[in-house]
């Protein structure tokens, strides 16, 4: 009995020295720990990641069986092992860094304060374009990639291809992904609600291994760009005529115009801060209105 008391005393006399300093730095790290294995989850990280603590179990073995040569060679491993993990997790490294540049902290409106009724009715003459293409490339199963920028800039995508900075339309859309055309395997970018650039080409997704073996290369590069960016990428198979959208590394299938219509509008148009009583802007009742 005065063993569990002496125990009760102790963890008592533990969350009273905890400071308010304490409990932020322990919630940091904890938001820390979490996102990062949210970012390698599925990953090739994560088997970098048991193989690392693989070593530390090994390592704890060898110092209590007293095994000198392994604590030896593997505290060499852990004396370098910084560096080795800069260079093995080189790729999610980046990915955390452009992540972290285009969160929540950091966030930005896609528009801002001086857009106007007409640059928001652009961003949904676009949104209709594509979704009336996507309907009609669907029906006659014709393979299509349409990229929407966001806050995260393409312009390395946009080098690789065409500049063409057009109005959007599902007849456009139908000239340039019309089988051997020059600009039909590429990948169509669009920028405030105009199509900036076709034919370019984008990266390829970080966890390939992972994806299913019967999505082909559109899919591919559709999720790999989804991945590299905030971008929502919209992709026709060519094979089925499915259509899918890529976001944040994740594919989801079996749109129809309507449910793409509404997710595009939903992700796309600007979230306003004002509640939508007290936004009495044009622009304000206009997003409302497409968003119902």
């Amino acid at each position: 009995m005065s063993f569990i008391t002496d125990a009760l005393l102790s963890v008592w006399n533990v969350f009273k020295s905890i400071r308010i300093a304490d409990i932020i730095d322990i919630l940091i790290l904890s938001f820390l720990i979490y996102h990062g294995i949210k970012l390698i989850r599925e990953t090739r990280a994560q088997q970098l990641v048991k193989g690392i603590l693989l070593l530390i179990a090994f390592y704890l073995i060898s110092v209590f069986l007293n095994l000198q040569t392994m604590r030896y060679l593997l505290k060499l491993c852990f004396q370098w092992g910084f560096l080795a993990i800069i260079i093995l997790f080189q790729p999610e490294l980046r990915r955390i860094l452009e992540k972290m540049g285009t969160s929540n902290i950091t966030h930005l409106a896609i528009f801002n304060a001086n857009d106007d009724e007409q640059q928001i009715h652009r961003i949904m003459n676009c949104i209709d374009s594509v979704c009336e293409a996507a309907q009609d490339l669907s029906s006659t199963c014709t393979g299509a990639l349409i990229i929407f920028e966001r806050r995260t800039k393409l312009g390395e995508q946009i080098a690789t291809g065409t500049v063409l900075n057009c109005s959007p339309s599902a007849a456009v859309f139908g000239n340039i992904f019309f089988p051997n055309t020059p600009l039909h395997d590429g990948a169509v970018i669009i920028r405030d609600g105009m199509i900036l650039a076709a034919g370019c080409f984008l990266p390829k997704p970080q966890k390939e291994e992972l994806i299913a073996k019967q999505l082909g290369s559109r899919h591919r590069a559709a999720i790999g760009m989804s991945e590299n960016s905030d971008a929502i990428v919209v992709v026709i198979s060519e094979e089925t005529g499915t259509i899918s959208v890529a976001e944040n590394g994740e594919l989801t299938r079996g749109y129809n115009r309507e449910s793409l219509k509404k997710m595009l509008v939903n992700k796309i148009l600007p979230e306003k801060q004002e509640e939508p009583e007290k936004d009495s802007s044009l622009a304000g009742r206009v997003i409302s209105k497409w968003k119902k």
